[in-house]
Formats: C-alpha cells, sequence, structure tokens
C-alpha cells in the first residue's frame, strides 16, 4: 500500500477526474480520493454534456488532452451541434449521454493510466505545515496521505443541506453523505468561505408519459463530435429528446405553493443561479409568461428513466406531482423522486492565482464547484488546469500553466473567477468572451495541442493529427486563392441559388466568401477542386468546414487578432508585489480596497477587476514610469 505520493486529488467529480487524469499523464504519483467508487464522475444534474459555450469548452480540453470529450463520445445517445443559424464563433456541440455508462467508462479510463490510484474514502482534514504549505491528507477511516500538491474538487459535499420543501436533509447529493471538517479547517486558517444554492429537476419514468401531447427533437448524424480522436460511429443507440410546455393550471398550483417553497419562506438563503432558475423563480420573474418550456431527456440508451429539464424545484413532493399534473403529457405521471434544492459551502475564487493555487496556502489548489461555479464542463476545464499546474508545482515548483483569455474560453472563465469573483454560480456564456471568434469550436486543436505536447500532456497522436489537418486546411486555401473560376462553369447555379454571375474569371475564393455558397456545393460543379478535397482521406467534412471558416471569416479573425495583441501587451506588465496600494493618494477609495484585496498579476488583470476605473490603471502606470 503507498501512502506517499506527489499530487492528491480529494473529490472524484467531473474536475476531480480530469484532474487526476491530467496529472498522473504527465508523471506524477497520484490518488485520487472519493466517497463512492461507484459514483466517478457521476452527472448530478441532467444527463448531458456541452451546450453554448460549455461545448467549446469541452473542445479545449479535449485539445489538452483531457478525458471528457472522449468520454462523451463513446456515451453519447444524441449529438447536436447547437445555434447553426448564427455564424460559427457561436457554434456550439451538444449530447445527450447515458449516465450509467459515462461512469463505466471514466472508470475505465482511470484504471487504465499506471500512475493513478483510488482509494475510497472521506477527507475530514487537509495537513497544513507552519499554517502556510499543504502536505497531505487525513480521512474519515484514520488514513494519512501525503503529497506535494493537493488539489480540492469536492463539489456540492461541503455541509450539503439537501431540500424538499420543509424536509431538509444532509447530504451532498439524493442519497450521498455531506462533507465536514474542511471548510472549518480553511476558515480557520484564514479563508473566506460562504454558501450557494442550485437544485436538480424530478425524474421521470417515461412509461408514464403520453408523447402525444409532446413534439419529438432528433439528434443529428453528421460528422461533428467532441474529441478529435475520435472517427468511428457514434456505437451506441441514439435517442430523441421531447419538448413540451407547461400551463397556467401548472403555474396555479405552483404560485399557491410558494409559500411553502424553501426559496421563498426563508429556509434557503444562499446565492442560487439565474441563468437556470427553478420552475418557483421562473413563474415569479416572468410573471407574464402563460408558458415555459421543457425538455424531456432521456438517461440511458435502454433505460425508462428521463431528466425534466426546465423544472427544477424545490418545492414539497405533492406539489410538484400536482404542478406536473396539470401538464397534458403528464396526466398519468409516475417519478422516480422529486426535484430538490442543495446548499453547500464554496470559497470566493478570488483568493485563487490563476493556476488555480491558493494564495493563502501553497500547492493547494481548488478546481470545481469549490469556486463558485455551476455545470460539468466549467468543473472539469477547471479541473484539467489545476491538475496540470499541481504535477507542475510538485516537480518544478516556478513553473505553471496558464490560459490567456484569447487562448480558449478555459482562460475566459479562469480570469473571470479569479479577477472578478463571483456574486452567482458562474456559468460560462459565448457573451463572456472578448474573443469569440478566435475561440471557435472548430479550432480548439489548432490553438492548444501545440502548448499541450510541450506540455507532455497531449500524446504524438494528437501532434500528428494537428499537423496534417494543419496542412489540408492550408491546401484548401492556397488552391482557392489561386484557381480561377470562368462565367460558363459557374453562372447557371450561381443564378439558381441566387447570387450574382461572374461577368468575367474569378478566383474561387471570391466565390467561397459569398454567403449562398459553400465550398461543398461549389465542388459539385469543379471537378479539380473535388479531386483536391479527395486527397483528404479522413475527416474530409471536418477540414473542408474549418477552411471553409478561416476564408469566410478572415478580415473579422485579423482583426481579433490585432485586439488581442495589443491587450496582450498589459498581460506583460507585471505588478504583483510593486505596490502597498494603500499608499497611493490616487487612487479611489474602491481601486485601494479592490487592488489589495485581489492583488492582481498585471496590470491587464487589474483593468478588469469590477470597479478599477482607467483613471486608476493610468495612476499605476505612471508609477511603473510608463
Amino acid at each position: 500500500m503507498i501512502f506517499n505520493y506527489d499530487v492528491i486529488v480529494v473529490g472524484a467529480g467531473h474536475a476531480g477526474c480530469e484532474a487526476a487524469a491530467a496529472a498522473a499523464r504527465l508523471g506524477s504519483k497520484t490518488l485520487l480520493i472519493t466517497m463512492d467508487m461507484n459514483k466517478i464522475a457521476h452527472m448530478s444534474c441532467n444527463p448531458a454534456v456541452g451546450g453554448i459555450a460549455k461545448g467549446q469548452i469541452v473542445r479545449e480540453i479535449d485539445a489538452l488532452g483531457g478525458q471528457m470529450g472522449i468520454v462523451a463520445d463513446r456515451t453519447a445517445i444524441q449529438f447536436r451541434m447547437l445555434n447553426r443559424s448564427k455564424g460559427p464563433a457561436m457554434w456550439s456541440p451538444r449530447a445527450q449521454s447515458d449516465r450509467a455508462k459515462f461512469i463505466d467508462v471514466w472508470r475505465e479510463t482511470l484504471d487504465s493510466i499506471p500512475n493513478l490510484f483510488v482509494w475510497q474514502d472521506t477527507v475530514t482534514e487537509l495537513i497544513i505545515n507552519d499554517k502556510t504549505l499543504v502536505e497531505g491528507v487525513k480521512t474519515s477511516l484514520g488514513a494519512l496521505f501525503s503529497a506535494q500538491s493537493v488539489v480540492l474538487t469536492v463539489g456540492t459535499f461541503l455541509s450539503g443541506l439537501i431540500h424538499v420543501g420543509k424536509v431538509q436533509i444532509s447530504g451532498g447529493r439524493m442519497a450521498e453523505p455531506a462533507s465536514h471538517g474542511i471548510t472549518e479547517q480553511l476558515k480557520s486558517l484564514g479563508f473566506e468561505a460562504t454558501r450557494m444554492k442550485t437544485g436538480t429537476p424530478v425524474r421521470i419514468d417515461g412509461r408514464s408519459v403520453d408523447f402525444s401531447q409532446t413534439n419529438e427533437q432528433t439528434g443529428e448524424n453528421d460528422f461533428h463530435k467532441f474529441s478529435y480522436l475520435d472517427f468511428q460511429p457514434r456505437p451506441l443507440k441514439q435517442r430523441s429528446c421531447w419538448t413540451l410546455y407547461t400551463n397556467e393550471a401548472c403555474h396555479a398550483v405552483l404560485r399557491n405553493g410558494l409559500p411553502d417553497s424553501p426559496l421563498y419562506n426563508g429556509q434557503i438563503t444562499s446565492i442560487g443561479p439565474r441563468y437556470c432558475p427553478s420552475i418557483e423563480t421562473k413563474i415569479v420573474t416572468f410573471a407574464d409568461k402563460s408558458q415555459h418550456q421543457l425538455f424531456l431527456e432521456p438517461e440511458g440508451e435502454t433505460t425508462q428513466e428521463y431528466y425534466l429539464n426546465g423544472f427544477s424545484s424545490s418545492l414539497p413532493l405533492s406539489l410538484q406531482l400536482a404542478a406536473l399534473q396539470q401538464i397534458p403529457a403528464f396526466r398519468n405521471i409516475q417519478i422516480y423522486r422529486p426535484g430538490y434544492a442543495i446548499e453547500y459551502d464554496f470559497f470566493p475564487p478570488t483568493q485563487l492565482n490563476h493556476t488555480l493555487e491558493t494564495k493563502r496556502i501553497r500547492h493547494l489548489f481548488f478546481a470545481g464547484q469549490i469556486n463558485g461555479t455551476t455545470g460539468y464542463e466549467e468543473a472539469a476545464a477547471q479541473g484539467l488546469m489545476a491538475g496540470i499546474n499541481a504535477h507542475l508545482k510538485a516537480h518544478s515548483p516556478q513553473s505553471e500553466f496558464v490560459l490567456k483569455r484569447n487562448d480558449a474560453y478555459i482562460g475566459v472563465l479562469i480570469d473571470d473567477l479569479v479577477t472578478k469573483g463571483v456574486d452567482e454560480p458562474y456559468r460560462m456564456f459565448t457573451s463572456r468572451a472578448e474573443y469569440r471568434i478566435l475561440l471557435r469550436q472548430d479550432d480548439a486543436d489548432r490553438r492548444l495541442t501545440a502548448k499541450s505536447c510541450e506540455l507532455g500532456l497531449a500524446d504524438a497522436t494528437r501532434r500528428h493529427l494537428l499537423n496534417e489537418k494543419t496542412e489540408q486546411i492550408e491546401s484548401i486555401i492556397a488552391f482557392a486563392k489561386n484557381h480561377t473560376v470562368k462565367p460558363e462553369q459557374m453562372n447557371t447555379f450561381l443564378e439558381s441559388v441566387g447570387t450574382t454571375p461572374l461577368k468575367h474569371g474569378a478566383k474561387l475564393q471570391d466565390l467561397i466568401l459569398r454567403p449562398q455558397l459553400t465550398i461543398e456545393k461549389l465542388a459539385e460543379f469543379l471537378p479539380d477542386f473535388q479531386q483536391q478535397l479527395d486527397k483528404i482521406p479522413n475527416r474530409q467534412a471536418e477540414i473542408t468546414e474549418a477552411a471553409e471558416i478561416l476564408m469566410k471569416y478572415e478580415g473579422y479573425i485579423a482583426r481579433e487578432k490585432i485586439i488581442a495583441e495589443k491587450i496582450n501587451r498589459l498581460e506583460s506588465v507585471k505588478i504583483r508585489g510593486k505596490f502597498d496600494y494603500n499608499t497611493i493618494q490616487s487612487l479611489s477609495t474602491e481601486a485601494k480596497q479592490k487592488l489589495t484585496k485581489i492583488d492582481p498579476e498585471t496590470i491587464a488583470q487589474a483593468s478588469r477587476i469590477p470597479g478599477i476605473s482607467p483613471n486608476d490603471i493610468n495612476v499605476l502606470l505612471v508609477l511603473l514610469g510608463r
């Protein structure tokens, strides 16, 4: 039995699994501690991966050598590319997953990593040397494990409290115990901790649903996937989701039940998610709406269990049932369990560096919902970055791996957390990224895989695929720029699709730039172009799509790169440790307080702190002699 490790990861949710896998694959002897080995990477809420902006994060995790995209592809029972009606910066992949198989594939993945060990237990205390350096953990079974770095990915388990009406149950998830001890210890060491709230909907027996009263929503079956390593057909049977709506009768039951709602009778006082509100919150906030859309999402390839997306609730069981029975599809509803709310401890993330190492305790990292985020994807991204940096801290303490805001949505996520903090559960949106034209889902590998190869996390296979993809994209673009198209070849087709015919020869690229035309359509009329595309043996559709995006949006991409480069100059101006902000008279009182609290690493980070004005930044630049 081994008790000494390089890295210990506490908690085996989506953050913990990515952290442990990354640290171990980089070469650290790693221990993953979980309360229940049968719930590794458990999908606590809806059985889905990806979505708006979240899908981009999963692509980035995959491009860096993480595992979520691979697991999601292997367990998908439906795949869709959201926002296809908008520009490619907004396209977001999303998959329904088989909840049970998702756990199985993650467990199989972790078991296959040589340096990774798993221990089933509850961590009750961190071993801290001189209140400044973490050196290991203690567990409820009395085991002592030492490590160079520790990553806390404890989800909703710290002092977790479940609410169903007036019923309160201590737990991190339904039927799973809460964790105690860590919050109290960290608070005694000077950490700030507070409470957040999240919730989950009722789980429905599909045999009791009248599907004739719903609308079917099928998936897509094209080349799109999360992982760039996966060329194979989807291995599981694909299933549909179903949409339906609440109604006034349902709302009336909910309104009458508000006095019994923990959200409205004072029983819950912590911060809840604004962008994923409970059904009680919806009928209060949007009182003028006569209906709200719901989604019935299958929990697996063969199960009858469905997740009712859009009906999160902490009302008493009887009220949840009464409200659902007012919806025609649910007249004879049978459920597996009611929805519930859960309150839990989190630590405001301004107490972290960009590596996700805590500022107070060296070699201690936080990732996931402990930082005030919500969502599997946000958690997994933090876990991956924390695992990488925990490994680096264990073996090369001066090294770190940080992504900038123009590198990845992951960079935006972490910078938002450590710079701005959170006043509600943080969820990623495309609108949070000022460089979203650069952070498209189609080019995550081109942005990030080379960086991961330098670390040693992304392997030779990924590097080869990246080089091959880059060469093939460039060959398509070069052909389009140099190949001339004559009017007699294309004018009949151009008129048929409603675009201006050619008066004289034009470069193929000029036609690709037209919104009515695509590479695929043009290749049908240009045999030479089709032959060029046929030189791509694998992933032709994916590579063609990427090349087309680069040509159509070349000007926008170039302009955004220039803006990002200007901002990055300020990222190189280091200020941490150079000022006692309280002594600078020219700064506003608010600026002094916030700069002291956040202690930004750079001028650029300081400029993103809410309440810091351009004048405050100019004062600092003047004092730096710039």
